[in-house]
């Protein structure tokens, strides 16, 4: 069978400019040659709806705009997916079979995840369809474990609609699943998956085909809009190429940067510059989605800040070619540790005038973006964001936080990876001691562990859910890991006050991570 596979950017909430590039990609040649052409799920509305698939008016505007898919239909037929009341059961998470100016099948979704409980009903999970002689299996990614069971007809052929949010740690686990149904059944597959970001969830793509002896016959580039036929009789095997995980990382943040202002309908960014690794890997990754021109830097040293610092900042923004302002924060500082002088009195300098440096910083970014409409991007790490190592309304202003969901050894690792070709970011701020520089000599590791250590705690910690005593087992310090353990767990009302992140791993704090404050 000849099937079209349409890997699509989704707009959320917005059926009536997502029909029309449906309706462009089914009036295409290669769709009109085809048998069946698939869309990927939630593909009217998009996902995740949140609340926004309770409201009556975006059902209705769903629903006609799938009755105008179904009167063009002639002679047709496909899959799309989108939020339908379903009689007798409620709204559903649906894909409609459409065929021939009809509605041959409605597939509804078994297995919710926590949020889809909230608005959608269960579904009934897999449908098989007769269609064209071949028996096929529909269903959404999440519902085919029912077919590594004993499945009531034996498909020849298995059309998997998903709509899978991007983890750096697993990139290809779908692939791997996919290949161990086809063994197990023994029937060819057509996986689709949707591509852009939405908030901080960024979708993939790497929608692909294989026949029932488990070759793959197509296989889609990541986080590109792409379409194409294949005949799932073939024999003949594509190239099944992997890129490096950091490649994927990289072009995940660039995608969802760009996706988060272009929906919002957002132009430019401003950053503040300190010299060090994490503000110059957001410069990079926001000059690379929006454009340098779109991208503006300053640069706030104060007393304590180095020569270097403001160099390797300025000589960031010169690789870049984005444009910089330098405002010493030295004389806001000194006024307003005057303005506080009164109320201080003589008590000893510490972590107060630490803070109102980031704060003095926080200020000059907010001012800069109101008067020239430029959103703050968020510069902090994992790393720091789950000890609390950061200055709330300071260091962790930002409207979005771009680098927030990798560990600061991951922040290095990608740095290292944009160089690959010419210096980008300042090999002296990749390999200097990452401080934050608001106190003389400091040195981040006078507050924290080696970030080596550190990450591999947190991680056993935060995405393997390890307890104190199953992190010792591993091989930690006991002492460390408590203190580490302490750190998240007390900060945890800090985090929840952070800014939106892009989603990279299976435990994104504020997402997947939620625990209580107190």
């Amino acid at each position: 069978m000849n099937v079209h596979i349409v890997q699509h950017n989704i707009l959320t909430n917005n059926p009536e400019e997502n029909l029309q590039w449906i309706m462009a990609e089914l009036d295409t040649q290669e769709s009109r040659d085809a048998l069946l052409t698939v869309f990927p799920a939630c593909t009217l509305c998009g996902y995740p709806l949140f609340g926004s698939a309770a409201y009556t008016d975006i059902q209705k505007r769903a629903q006609s705009a799938l009755q105008q898919l179904v009167a063009m239909s002639e002679h047709r037929a496909f899959l799309i997916g989108l939020p339908l009341q379903v009689q007798d059961k409620g709204l559903c998470n649906a894909i409609v079979f459409v065929q021939n100016c009809a509605i041959r099948a409605i597939v509804t979704k078994k297995y919710l995840a926590p949020d889809e409980q909230k608005y959608f009903v269960r579904g009934e999970g897999v449908q098989s369809v007769n269609y064209q002689g071949q028996q096929i299996a529909i269903g959404f990614y999440e519902d085919l474990k029912e077919l590594t069971k004993s499945h009531s007809e034996q498909p020849d052929m298995i059309i998997c609609c998903g709509c899978n949010i991007f983890e750096y740690n697993k990139p290809y686990s779908i692939r791997y699943r996919m290949h161990k149904i086809v063994e197990n059944l023994n029937a060819s597959l057509v996986f689709v998956n949707r591509i852009g970001g939405e908030g901080p969830f960024l979708f993939a793509g790497g929608s692909m085909a294989l026949n029932a002896a488990g070759s793959v016959l197509c296989q889609f580039p990541y986080f590109e809009d792409y379409s194409q036929s294949v005949d799932l009789q073939l024999l003949t095997a594509c190239d099944d190429e992997k890129p490096e995980v950091v490649e994927l990382v990289y072009k995940a943040l660039v995608m969802g940067l760009r996706e988060y202002f272009s929906k919002n309908g957002l132009h430019r960014c401003v950053i503040g510059l300190s010299g060090g690794i994490d503000s110059a890997l957001v410069c990079a990754l926001a000059a690379a989605a929006l454009g340098p021109e779109n991208v503006h830097g300053i640069l706030m040293p104060s007393q304590y800040s180095t020569d270097h610092s403001v160099k390797d900042a300025e000589d960031l923004a010169n690789n870049l070619g984005v444009k910089y302002d330098i405002v010493p924060i030295k004389d806001c500082f000194d006024a307003l540790r005057n303005t506080m002088k009164p109320i201080f009195g003589d008590l000893a300098e510490d972590v107060t005038e630490e803070n109102m440096q980031a704060r003095v910083r926080g200020n000059i970014l907010m001012a800069y973006s109101n008067k020239f409409g430029a959103l703050v991007l968020n510069t902090t790490n994992k790393s720091e964001a789950a000890m609390g190592y950061g200055t709330l309304y300071g260091d962790s202003c930002g409207a979005l936080s771009v680098i927030g969901d990798l560990y600061k050894t991951e922040v290095y690792q990608l740095s290292e990876w944009i160089n690959r070709d010419r210096e980008i970011i300042p090999w002296n701020s990749i390999r200097k001691a990452p401080s934050a520089e608001l106190r003389p000599g400091q040195k981040d590791s006078d507050s924290l562990p080696d970030y080596a250590v550190l990450d591999a705690i947190l991680n056993l910690h935060i995405e393997e859910q390890m307890s104190h005593d199953e992190i010792v087992e591993e091989g930690y310090d006991s002492e460390l890991v408590a203190q580490v353990i302490r750190k998240v767990r007390i900060n945890e009302w800090k985090r929840l006050q952070f800014a939106p992140q892009l989603k990279m791993s299976p435990m994104t704090f504020g997402i997947d991570r939620r625990v209580p404050i107190s």
